[in-house]
């Protein structure tokens, strides 16, 4: 079926590429649909507590969006600063959707503890559409930047969620022209070409383009937050430039192999082999972002919406949209090592030079029970960090240091007496008045974790709400977090609920502790089903899913290391926050599992093929390291150049000013350096030549299902790999 696919590809290119045209132009124009309906998402899944509780809160006492100010740099009662923001009071009460104004010039607002600043708190109408409220919020911002004072903050929960949005997608922007341009670059030298070079690139553009397509119509079924955007960027880019590398390094073996054959019977045979590899490479990444959704978090569920079209996009591009593109400039693809323009260093030897995946799994073999205690140590070294792993949800603290949302909260919640971080509110259906109600907030009170208690006022007389201020300078910190679960433990006959961000992150990882099970089974089961179906070994999977989780371990171990203990957070420019979103070690330890599996299936394809193709009459033990050697040898420059390019795309990413964004970028360079080094050079080959015939048990038992490759040469059969 593979191989007619590819006949087909190469015959009828013209079509295939007319086609993939036509979906890259309706992605172009379309796809800024797109972020015009992105939306919020919650804070924390459907149905917990938290959410339940803050909607009660908004139905009996409805407010509309705040828009906090702090006016600071001059005496508070110096003249012109005075006159000039009385001023500015009046104009901001008469934009279209303000509804209440304090300040402390105009309206009794508070003035900071050293005099020298005051605090602006706007409020908007509650039935505002988030449009008409960022519009609202933009004019009144603009007015507030005209006070004559020395410096003017503005910022909000609504303008830093704006802010949050337009910097992921300017560093997006910045992150895919970088990795667009240095790709080309990579590729064109190695590929010796510029046609054959950039035709990944233009695949990707076109993946990504056609994702974004789809993602425009998959919002009207699920909310979708804006960084999916990212995430479909780094997946096309990555995905489609390793796919593309897979096939375009078979179609140059296969016609060193056979100069004579057509166009189309070698694009039939690279289909049948390395297409095979994409198929099985692209359901596992897609079954890897399918345990991502299956966590049920509202924020991981757009991502991996976004991931898992992508996916498809991108293994259905290297299927045929690769193909077609190659067959189209095959002529314009050099042997290996021959010199061109953009290689002039290239020689004419590509038969005998041996590359660094090569050599290291030469190393590895000949000293396997070495290699594989040293490399095993090294990673779990690296994961050790993991140990004191803590977690939190992202806040305004994730915004970069000079942000003036990030300023603004800061100046609010430390220069004024009364004004601190978001508090832990508890609900309680019962009259201040009841006895019971005071017992138990005086229980609640009586917390060591309790910095300070305000009733909230506006409520029927028979709601009981009280805001209790963790201590700390956190309100998500270790301190809120038990706070909700004193709030939580008491016991009581009224009905009691908590909510706030520190109550949203408690049930945002209850929730995902119950998923958990769910998510990471269906990923390991399917994966192994997938590897089983390759290679017809149990061994091997088994082999591939320890493999992998040592990557998944130790690249966490590195992160932790980077972002909660501030390893080289001032030469990668963000400040340490102590602690790692909530989201992000079960995100990047799912998708890094996916992308690894990329080589693992890419080395595995060849190992077994070769496997297949032995000489049934030798020593199995021999012939394994044999397969093992040819099989990395073959494959090694493919992954080595595909490890390398989607680095690139990693690094795009990880400069980016986002702490996010710069975790998830970090996070799957670290996984994708260490997978290609330790485990694919070396604890790969030493664990399979250590195992010999038995990496291919129970097929290993007798003759193999699968007979010899039929279209392979007798001179490829003869070929000496080093």
């Amino acid at each position: 079926m593979l191989d007619t696919l590819g006949r087909f590809t190469a015959r009828r290119r013209f079509v295939v590429l007319a086609a993939w045209g036509v979906l890259l132009l309706l992605g172009a124009v379309f796809s800024g649909d797109v972020f015009e309906r992105m939306t919020s998402v919650d804070d924390a899944p459907a149905g917990a507590e938290s959410l339940v509780a803050q909607a009660r809160l908004d139905e009996l006492d409805p407010e509309g969006e705040v828009i906090t100010a702090v006016i600071s740099g001059e005496d508070f009662f110096a003249p012109a600063v005075r006159d000039s923001a009385t001023a500015v009071m009046a104009e901001v009460r008469a934009v279209p959707g303000v509804v209440d104004v304090v300040d402390a010039y105009t309206a009794g607002g508070a003035i900071s503890d050293d005099g020298r600043s005051s605090l602006v708190a706007v409020e908007l109408a509650g039935g505002l559409a988030e449009e008409e409220a960022l519009a609202v919020s933009s004019t009144v911002s603009d007015l507030l930047h005209t006070i004559a004072a020395p410096e003017v903050l503005v910022g909000g929960e609504l303008l830093a969620e704006q802010a949050f949005v337009d910097r992921a997608l300017t560093d997006a922007a910045i992150g895919e022209g970088l990795a667009i341009v240095v790709l080309i670059v990579l590729l064109v030298m190695v590929l010796g070409g510029f046609r054959v070079g950039v035709l990944p690139v233009l695949a990707a553009i076109a993946v990504i383009l056609t994702t974004l397509l789809a993602l425009g119509i998959a919002v009207h079924l699920l909310p979708v937050n804006e960084f999916a955007v990212n995430i479909v960027t780094i997946l096309g880019l990555g995905l489609t430039v390793d796919y593309s590398l897979l096939m375009i390094f078979r179609f140059r073996e296969e016609r060193r192999s056979d100069p004579d054959a057509g166009v189309s019977e070698l694009m039939a045979r690279t289909v049948r082999t390395s297409g095979r590899a994409v198929l099985i490479s692209g359901l596992a990444v897609f079954i890897a972002l399918v345990g991502i959704f299956l966590l049920g978090d509202p924020l991981l569920s757009g991502m991996a919406l976004g991931g898992a079209l992508v996916v498809v996009a991108a293994t259905v591009a290297g299927l045929t949209l690769i193909p077609a593109g190659l067959a189209l400039v095959h002529r314009h693809l050099p042997e290996r090592g021959v010199r061109t323009w953009s290689r002039p260093w290239g020689g004419q030897a590509p038969r005998t030079s041996s590359g660094l995946l090569a050599r290291s799994a030469g190393f590895a073999q000949r000293r396997p029970v070495l290699v594989t205690v040293g490399a095993t140590a090294a990673l779990l070294v690296l994961a050790s960090p993991v140990l004191s792993l803590a977690l939190d949800s992202s806040d305004i603290r994730s915004l970069p240091a000079a942000a003036q949302e990030r300023l603004a909260y800061e100046a609010a919640t430390t220069g004024f007496t009364g004004i601190g971080i978001e508090p832990v509110t508890v609900l309680i259906d019962g009259s201040v008045e009841n006895p019971a109600v005071r017992d138990l907030l005086d229980e609640i009170s009586a917390s060591s974790d309790v910095a300070d208690a305000d009733l909230v006022l506006d409520l029927p007389p028979e709601i009981t709400a009280v805001d209790f201020r963790p201590v700390g300078d956190s309100a998500t910190g270790a301190a809120a977090q038990r706070l909700v679960a004193t709030a939580r433990a008491v016991e009581t006959d009224l009905m009691v609920q908590v909510t706030g961000p520190a109550a949203s992150l408690v049930d945002t990882q209850a929730h995902l502790a119950q998923r958990i099970p769910l998510a990471v089974g269906v990923v390991v089961l399917s994966t192994f089903a997938l590897l089983f179906a390759l290679t017809r070994s149990i061994v091997v999977p088994l082999k591939a899913l320890v493999l992998s989780t040592l990557t998944m371990a130790a690249t966490l171990g590195v992160l932790v290391a980077i972002f909660q203990w501030g390893w080289g957070s001032t030469l990668l420019g963000f400040d340490p926050l102590g602690t790692l979103d909530v989201t992000t070690p079960l995100f990047i330890g799912l998708l890094a599992f996916g992308l690894t599996m990329d080589y693992e299936v890419f080395l595995l394809a060849r190992i077994n093929e070769r496997w297949r193709d032995r000489d049934r009459s030798a020593d199995p033990r021999a012939v394994n390291a044999e397969a093992v050697r040819y099989g990395i040898a073959q494959t090694g420059p493919v992954v080595t150049t595909a490890a390398l390019a989607i680095s690139v795309v990693f690094l795009g990413f990880a400069v980016g000013e986002l702490v996010a964004m710069k975790e998830i970028g970090i996070g799957m360079l670290v996984a994708v350096l260490l997978d290609v080094t330790l485990i694919r050079g070396l604890l790969l080959p030493a664990v399979m030549t250590l195992l010999g015939r038995w990496n291919w048990w129970p097929a290993s038992r007798g003759s193999h299902p699968a007979g010899p490759d039929p279209v392979r040469s007798s001179a490829r059969e003869a070929e000496l790999v080093r």
